[in-house]
């Protein structure tokens, strides 16, 4: 007898390996969800109640045949149909694997038709009305274990002679049971599983989704410069902005105070991501409210920390910079909220501009800003960035620094605004290669154009 149960052990086993092994395949592919929409029930009942019955068909072709009982994992299937299908799907997986058992022959060929149906229909109910429950690892083994119970009940209640049906059943009901039961708990774990992981890949598809449109909206909120916009024949303005991320916290703005000066902003928010993000869509809205209502530059940005301290719960900062130039005098009036100092293209040379650097925006109420004024001269140029141009890193962990800046700069010559950037950007990829970028970079460049007057 001792011989026999091993037999049993080793040949159900074997079968469960394999079935484990097909499930795991199909779960982690995206066959199934090719051809089953699940607001279906009807489609993918039948489907699933197909596979579980063809699973039951391999049951029945790898188990043993003992006293004409064939002895088998064939109930997993139904019972994996009614779980996932529901009532429907565990009685179809039943009537498949019970009739290719029934073409098998023996004497418990009738009893396991009947148990193999019962025990797809009652898995479908649980499935229908407790589908919590079943996928707990400790009642998916109960009831593994209480199916092959009532399929054992079956065989004793249908098949005469009685004391030949209890010989069978004393002999297989602890292999039967037991590896019946833990193949159903292991592939209902692979099937919470692989479900968990397609939910998860859904997830984080819509959150790239979303991210994608908050960086098309993100972009929307920094102005287009062009030939139509700022549109004088004074200036030649070029920015942009490459996040480390899907979303960045840098941020640039160009706008008008009225016909004769133009205001030139760009900040770097503390953090990275969608918080950084949303903080600088405020900080920036903020700063530019203030700046067209009230006519001092220093006093204007003291309010807007005001504001942004107070709206402050995440505990972040800007840096910023803020130059307004005119456009027919060149004068150019500035202040720099613990931002990198611009760099001053004047005569075929690069200079850091002087600034006397305030505390970042955000960072302490009651802030104040010293305003400094420069002269753009007709073929000047003033380029502002963010610290991610400096602080990009090579391999050897060396920074680009503002030499290298300064020295791409006059390399550039005297070409246009989008040219300058260009120069930049290339240097910047040059020294960086293939090494990951970890901050923004954004980059803004302003050149005052020589025109017939001058």
């Amino acid at each position: 007898m001792l011989e026999g149960t091993q037999l049993f052990f080793s040949k159900l086993i074997g079968t469960v390996a394999v079935i484990l092994v097909i499930s795991a395949f199909a779960g982690s592919t995206e066959l199934l969800n090719r051809f089953i929409d699940k607001k279906m029930n009807w489609k993918f009942a039948l489907i699933i109640g197909i596979l579980g019955g063809l699973f039951g068909v391999y049951g029945n072709i790898s188990g043993v045949d003992f006293n004409g009982a064939v002895i088998s994992v064939r109930d997993i299937g139904p019972m994996i149909s009614g779980f996932m299908g529901g009532p429907i799907g565990g009685v179809l997986a039943g009537v498949i694997a019970g009739v290719h058992r029934l073409t098998m022959g023996g004497l418990t060929a009738q009893a396991c038709v009947v148990a193999t149906c019962a025990i797809g229909l009652c898995c479908g109910l649980l499935g229908r009305f407790l589908p919590q429950v079943i996928k707990k690892p400790c009642w998916a083994f109960l009831i593994g274990a209480a199916m092959e119970v009532l399929h054992l009940g079956v065989v004793l209640l249908m098949v005469r002679p009685f004391e030949t049906a209890w010989g069978i059943v004393r002999q297989i009901a602890l292999p039967f049971v037991l590896v019946n039961a833990v193949g159903l708990t292991l592939m209902i774990g692979i099937a919470a599983y692989t479900d968990k992981q397609r939910q998860y890949a859904l997830e984080r598809n819509r959150l790239r989704s979303e991210l994608e449109i908050a960086n098309v909206i993100q972009h929307s909120l920094l102005p287009t410069l062009d030939e139509t916009y700022p549109g004088r024949s004074e200036i030649d303005v070029a920015a942009s902005m490459e996040a480390a991320k899907e979303v960045g916290g840098d941020f640039y703005d160009v706008f008008f105070l009225d016909g004769s000066r133009i205001v030139f902003l760009i900040g770097d928010v503390s953090g990275k991501g969608v918080p950084a993000a949303l903080f600088m869509a405020s900080a920036k809205t903020v700063l530019q409210n203030c700046i067209r209502d009230i006519p001092s530059l220093s006093a204007a940005v003291e309010t807007a920390n005001s504001v942004l301290c107070k709206k402050n719960e995440a505990d972040m900062f800007v840096t910023a910079w803020v130059g307004v130039l005119h456009l027919q005098t060149g004068a150019l009036t500035y202040l720099s909220a613990g931002h990198n100092p611009p760099v001053l293209l004047h005569g075929g040379r690069a200079a850091l501009l002087p600034a006397k650097n305030g505390f970042v925006l955000a960072g302490m109420e009651g802030a104040h800003y010293k305003e400094q004024e420069a002269q753009l001269q007709p073929g000047d140029a003033l380029f502002l960035y963010t610290d991610g141009v400096t602080e990009a890193t090579a391999a050897s962990e060396e920074l680009f620094g503002d030499e290298r800046l300064l020295l791409a700069l006059q390399s550039a010559g005297d070409c246009g605004a989008q040219q300058m950037l260009d120069v930049v950007k290339d240097a910047v990829d040059a020294f960086v290669q293939d090494n990951d970028q970890f901050d923004d970079i954004t980059m803004l460049c302003c050149k005052r154009k020589e025109t017939a007057e001058d």
